[in-house]
């Protein structure tokens, strides 16, 4: 979409929305909320060099929230004509006519709702059309296939583009929304050697085309990656060292987003209750959440209910300074909502000013992962468990490949075991990172 029919994309919404709330009060709502969306875009694999999959996209939808006191309804459509809105309205008045009383529902806090609204520049246009995104997956599948004659499969090359908007309004007199964007291009490619196989990838996402990385050096690095595995050998059980390298380490710490947000702090699922004011990570770890960097991918003025969103310290010199609240959970917990309704917007992650080498060096002898399969977390005691993938490294140096190990510990611990997080932050997601060496780990293997 061009930058004009995303902005008419943006005031239908918006005329939506308004519809939508006009038709609740007229229901009797004592509360009203709605969200809209469009989005549009492309995505094309090519594997082995021929075109494997060539979609095309476009949706819409429309989401509605009533209240009638505490009782609460919800329905949603894909019709954005007015009769459909005002059925869809009505059904979620029905609905909620019938739902029992909960004394959290509502809307967030009306002095709450955002007022200003910066220009975060998260919308970029990629005139891409089917033909060039052909070319564009190929030559990067291409460079990934010539970097070793061992790598003797493909899973493809993927290019994808997607442009659109979103709208929110509820009946506090808040109405918003802002056009996005985002673009992305991957490879996956296998290796063989005897009869072992290995298989990695590599990615790059931006909002602004002009930002991903060269198609060529996505895919030579995906095939650098793949062969690189090859010769994989187990280890014996042992404690030791481990690197996470920088796209895997945001997992680390999305693990402690989750176990600060409403729902698990108010069904006691987490690790972290009542941890305000606690050390829980090591003291020269600082998470920040940093809600308007430009062209951040998680980066907004307001909340999915509206709420402004605001720079703040979720871990300060490792202390935990507060949770992860929407407003249901927030009074839920007796406490106020954070702005987080969908969850952190952008978390940045302190380094330690040394680069990805100095870690390497400073570990000596350990273990860099670089896979991790399984989700053996558990939330409420913080045990951590994964199988892992990745290279046993002898003073400073990759001595070889490693395969079919398990990395285990508890988070409390790993947390606080943080020695050193690199500068070379990974901007491609909601949780920016640098790579992060930890003091010890379990390693079991045979």
């Amino acid at each position: 979409m061009t930058t004009e029919e995303t902005a008419a994309q943006q005031g239908r919404l918006q005329e939506s929305v308004a519809l939508a709330l006009q038709n609740a009060a007229k229901l009797g709502a004592s509360q009203a909320e709605a969200s809209a969306s469009f989005g549009a875009g492309l995505s094309v694999t090519v594997r082995q060099q021929d075109i494997d999959t060539l979609e095309y996209h476009r949706d819409q939808g429309l989401d509605v929230t009533v209240y009638f006191g505490q009782r609460k309804g919800s329905a949603s459509t894909t019709d954005l004509r007015p009769d459909t809105i005002a059925e869809t309205v009505a059904k979620a008045c029905s609905l909620a006519r019938y739902a029992a009383e909960d004394e959290a529902a509502g809307l967030a806090d009306a002095e709450r709702m955002a007022t200003e609204f910066p220009d975060l520049d998260l919308y970029h246009h990629w005139a891409l059309d089917a033909d060039a995104a052909i070319r564009l997956a190929t030559e990067c599948e291409a460079a990934a296939l010539s970097v070793d004659k061992r790598i003797s499969n493909s899973e493809g090359a993927t290019v994808g583009k997607h442009e659109g908007c979103r709208v929110y309004g509820n009946s506090h007199g808040f109405l918003a929304g802002f056009p996005d964007s985002q673009h992305s291009l991957s490879c996956s490619v296998l290796a063989s050697e005897g009869n072992a196989m290995q298989r990695d990838y590599e990615y790059t996402v931006a909002r602004d085309p002009g930002e991903l990385v060269a198609a060529e050096t996505v895919g030579r690095q995906a095939g650098e990656a793949t062969v690189g595995r090859l010769g994989a050998r187990k280890l014996d059980t042992r404690v030791t060292p481990v690197i996470y390298p920088a796209k895997l380490a945001r997992g680390l710490f999305g693990h402690a987003l989750g176990a600060l947000s409403g729902g698990a702090l108010y069904r006691r699922a987490s690790f972290l209750l009542d941890c305000v004011g606690e050390e829980i990570f090591a003291p020269h770890i600082t998470l920040s959440e940093r809600p308007h960097l430009l062209r951040g991918m998680g980066s907004t003025a307001f909340d999915s209910e509206g709420v402004a969103t605001r720079e703040r310290d979720l871990v300060a010199n490792g202390v935990l300074q507060g949770y992860v609240l929407a407003s249901y959970y927030a009074r839920k917990l007796g406490l106020e909502s954070t702005g987080n309704a969908g969850g952190v917007h952008n978390l940045v992650v302190s380094d330690t000013s040394v680069s990805y080498a100095d870690l390497v060096e400073q570990m000596g002898t350990g273990f860099i992962v670089t896979e991790l399969m399984g989700q053996g977390v558990n939330s409420v005691t913080g045990d951590y468990s994964r199988g892992a993938a990745g290279f046993w490294v002898e003073d400073g140096e990759i001595a070889f490949p490693v395969h079919e190990v398990t990395l285990g510990g508890n988070l409390r611990d790993i947390y606080k075991g943080i020695l050193q997080i690199a500068t070379d932050t990974d901007t491609r997601g909601g949780i920016r990172s640098g790579s992060v060496l930890i003091d010890s780990m379990t390693l079991a293997g045979s």
